[in-house]
């Protein structure tokens, strides 16, 4: 994972298509074995390991992300 306080812009690894955490913003170097994918409103939304364990029992609980 990269964190977009790191480093620079100029030739980073990160797909454009990389996903983005929801929650925090860290984006995803490649396919994210470890993330949350959670469908919302229709819309795909991922979150990052780091976020995920913080607020496993609000997602199982199915609670709307500004209960976390």
């Amino acid at each position: 994972m990269t964190s977009p306080h790191e480093g620079d812009d100029e030739g980073s690894a990160t797909e454009p298509d990389a996903p983005t955490c929801a929650r925090c913003g860290v984006r995803a170097d490649g396919p994210p074995p470890t993330w949350t994918l959670s469908v919302e409103n229709g819309v795909r939304l991922h979150y990052c390991e780091r976020c995920s364990r913080e607020n496993l029992r609000a997602i199982e609980g199915r609670l709307d992300p500004q209960w976390w």
